[in-house]
């Protein structure tokens, strides 16, 4: 019984946590950034591609996220009220 309860631990998750690829349009805040990621899918009725922009919270504990950055964030528990998203990496920094 009690070498059920220590491998518990080293169980993977049950569900994937989500991620994104989005890009920084607000950094102003401490230790916040607003990521907005844009999804692109066809609509079923017209087949017309159409793009759907979600603004994401993002948790940046470093404070170096600049504007225009490319950025990967996944899903994390509630930081703050609106906050739910961390940053995982950087892909490509603003020039």
């Amino acid at each position: 019984m009690a070498d059920n309860i220590e491998t518990t631990g080293d169980a993977e998750r049950p569900n994937e946590r989500k991620v994104r690829e989005g890009t920084v349009v607000s950094a102003g805040m401490d230790k916040t950034a607003v990521v907005t990621v844009v999804e692109r899918k066809r609509h079923p009725r017209y087949n017309k591609t159409v793009q759907h922009t979600t603004r994401l919270y993002v948790h940046d504990e470093a404070n170096d996220l600049n504007v225009g950055d490319r950025v990967r964030v996944v899903e994390t528990r509630p930081l703050s009220k609106k906050k739910r998203w961390r940053l995982v990496d950087v892909l490509e920094r603003a020039r």
